[in-house]
């Protein structure tokens, strides 16, 4: 009965909270609750280089930003730490196409 309650925080029009969990190397998003959730998964292939490898949001919250979310969020980890990155994932390859901050593309790997 409880679960059938709860309201999607983007139903609600909130912002989307992306969260880092460092040592599952992976940015997520919480959908509904608890109970579903977006994931960037990234590795250390290198000192300082990560592949940022793949995105995945559950079909029923597709087409809604939040893979956008993700993606800024590992772009924004890659300059603060000032890392290098390949873009495995095509969604992450795309994002960076459409807004070629020169902070992002100084630092993807070709």
């Amino acid at each position: 009965m409880a679960q059938a309650s709860q309201i999607s925080a983007l139903e609600l029009n909130c912002p989307i909270n992306v969260e880092h969990d460092r040592k599952r190397r992976q940015f997520t998003v919480r959908l509904n609750g608890s109970h579903d959730r977006a994931v960037l998964l990234y590795e250390y292939i290198g000192k300082k280089t990560v592949d940022l490898q793949h995105t995945e949001v559950p079909d029923a919250y597709r087409g809604r930003g939040i893979a956008k979310h993700l993606a800024k969020a590992a772009m924004d980890f890659v300059v603060e730490e000032d890392l290098k990155a390949h873009l495995t994932c095509w969604y992450i390859q795309k994002f960076v196409k459409e807004n070629p901050q020169p902070q992002y593309l100084e630092r993807v790997l070709h």
